[in-house]
């Protein structure tokens, strides 16, 4: 039965101050601020005016999201994570204290390998919609890259013209209200922290939930509410064709657009999502694991092996890089990450006939002229 195994930060057992203080605050650990919900979880915050149960737990609060981090499927059986930020928060301009991820962040630094010494600014929610009439007709690109990372520098105004083009003066004033520095050295102005260099794309990639069921008391917010009172609770299932299917539609896409820009795109996952990878499709992934970038990238992390902290929150350690090529190279036919989209099997068409054996069809119909 699938049951909330961390809530704010802290494996549900786990009753020591500091835990507490971070369920009473709303706090998450890993951000260093007030849990949001993961980012994409607006639909599970807990209106408290409504809910008098939680009105004395969550003091002086109006709302409070459902800081659900990750799911247990089964005991003894590694949970899954639910909320991107419990996989990696990279920077927050509100936090302080961001902590217990430094094993992801420092691996991450690494296989990006810019030079030691090199400062590197982080954006994070990056939308990019271009559309363009071509003689193939309309073409769109809309998409949003959780963080991006490019190195940062001093930039003139001459620089910023040639690589943007437009006018100084229109630049200058889209800066400013941005909150960049701009500093005038003889008669030329430059812009502090300006992004120059080779950019990378980094997608967190974490599980979806089923919707559960409110009669059974199963949804997130229900469960979360259980869980934070002491309650016995039962959590909804992973759905795990989801966050496959989301993850296959972005995958490649900006894989190639990473590339173009002369980068590339690192996706980090966990290893029970690469497992899954595996078994449900036709790309074997034990068969991409790699010591540096290629064209498509994947960093698991695992719960496996992490040292528990007596006092709290769980470190996730690297497992892999599975990295590989797009498309297969037509000579050698070696596997790549097109693989993804195939099939691991094909049944025999005994076991369809077998299914169909099962009941009468619906309907008949005739062919006729």
């Amino acid at each position: 039965m699938p049951k909330i195994f961390e809530l704010f930060g802290f494996p549900l057992q786990i009753q020591t101050d500091e835990a507490l203080a971070c369920r009473k605050s709303a706090t998450c650990p890993f951000m260093g601020g007030e849990c949001d919900g993961g980012g994409n979880r607006y639909a599970s915050q807990i209106d408290l005016k409504t809910n008098e149960n939680l009105q004395d737990f969550f003091e002086n609060r109006s709302y409070v999201a459902s800081g659900v981090c990750s799911i247990q499927l089964k005991d003894y059986e590694a949970p899954w994570i639910v909320c991107p930020r419990r996989l990696l928060v990279l920077g927050n301009e509100k936090a302080a204290n961001r902590a217990h991820q430094t094993n992801a962040e420092n691996q991450l630094l690494q296989f990006m390998n810019y030079p030691i010494g090199t400062k590197l600014g982080i954006w994070s929610e990056v939308k990019l919609m271009i559309a363009e009439l071509s003689d193939d007709g309309d073409k769109s690109f809309h998409y949003t890259f959780d963080y991006v990372i490019m190195p940062i520098g001093k930039a003139s105004e001459i620089e910023i013209v040639q690589l943007l083009g437009g006018s100084w003066s229109t630049w200058r004033k889209w800066f400013e209200k941005a909150g960049y520095s701009i500093s005038r050295q003889g008669t030329l102005d430059f812009v502090e922290n300006f992004p120059i260099g080779v950019p990378y794309i980094i997608e967190i990639m974490t599980s979806s939930t089923s919707g559960g069921n409110k009669s059974n008391r199963t949804t997130i917010p229900q469960a979360f509410e259980d869980a934070i009172l002491g309650k016995p609770h039962q959590a909804p299932n992973i759905n795990k064709r989801q966050v496959w299917a989301r993850m296959m539609s972005q995958l490649i896409v900006k894989s190639e657009v990473a590339m173009n820009w002369g980068g590339k795109a690192l996706w980090l996952i966990q290893d029970n999502l690469a497992n899954y990878i595996s078994t449900s499709t036709a790309l074997d992934l034990k068969k991409f694991v790699a010591e540096k970038l290629s064209e498509v990238n994947l960093l698991s992390f695992s719960y496996v092996d992490a040292p528990v902290n007596a006092a709290g929150a769980i470190e996730l350690q690297f497992k892999n890089l599975f990295a590989g090529h797009i498309s297969a190279n037509s000579k050698d036919a070696m596997p790549s990450f097109s693989d993804m989209i195939r099939t691991p099997l094909l049944p025999p068409i005994q076991n369809l006939i077998r299914r169909l054996a099962e009941s009468k069809p619906i309907h008949q119909i005739e062919v006729k002229k």
